[in-house]
């Protein structure tokens, strides 16, 4: 009967300890898909901002030719 109750015991500290360590690798996750998505925007608003940029310093209008 005692080891029964052992058993019992360890069976609902391993259950315990299971799902705190899935609750922080969620937690690590979470703030992980969070800071990437940040980076992500960040990186996509520079990327559309040179790109604008670029178009407007690539233009240049075509000069009449000169007669000599």
């Amino acid at each position: 009967m005692s080891q029964a109750t052992r058993m019992r015991k360890r069976h609902r500290f391993n259950t315990r300890m299971t799902r705190i360590i899935l609750l922080i690798s969620l937690f690590f996750f979470l703030g992980r898909f969070v800071y990437s998505s940040i980076g992500a925007w960040y990186h996509h608003q520079e990327k559309k901002q040179a790109q604008q940029s670029g178009l407007s310093v690539d233009y240049v209008e075509p000069s009449s030719p000169k007669i000599n």
